[in-house]
């Protein structure tokens, strides 16, 4: 694990993605919230929030961090692919970009697990960090 005690304390923030590509019939159910498992989109937003708070005990040298907000918001890029977009802040000695990584990880496999009965073959793509603020290296964006 990184010292980071000699880390000022500063305000940070993070934007993630993960994408998820179905069929028209999955992606149809999950915009009529008629998917086998109920409403995929609330449960895919706690399922997010919630793994956000985990992350240090999920990745074993993350440190465990007071996160103050985390969000996670779903759009489509395409009739047949999802874009889900988690944020997450702090204020710590060290960033929250895994953090967001994670919420909207676990958001889409929550999508997949809700909508799996109607495709098997959706596929989660490009989970990456868009945009982190706050620290030492300042303000990044994709």
């Amino acid at each position: 694990m990184v010292d980071v005690s000699a880390k000022p304390v500063t305000a940070r923030t993070a934007r993630a993605q993960a994408l998820v590509r179905m069929t028209a019939a999955a992606a149809a159910a999950l915009r009529d919230a008629t998917a086998p498992k109920g409403d995929a989109f609330v449960t895919a937003q706690i399922a997010g929030i919630m793994a956000a708070k985990q992350t240090s005990n999920l990745i074993p040298l993350a440190h465990g961090l007071p996160v103050a907000h985390v969000g996670i918001e779903f759009s489509w890029d395409a009739p047949d692919r999802l874009r889900i977009e988690a944020t997450a802040s702090t204020t710590a000695q060290t960033g929250v970009e895994v953090e967001a990584m994670v919420a909207a990880s676990v958001a889409a496999l929550t999508v997949y697990d809700m909508t799996k009965a109607l495709d098997k073959g959706i596929v989660i793509e490009e989970v990456r960090l868009l945009e982190k603020t706050g620290g030492k290296s300042g303000t990044w964006r994709a």
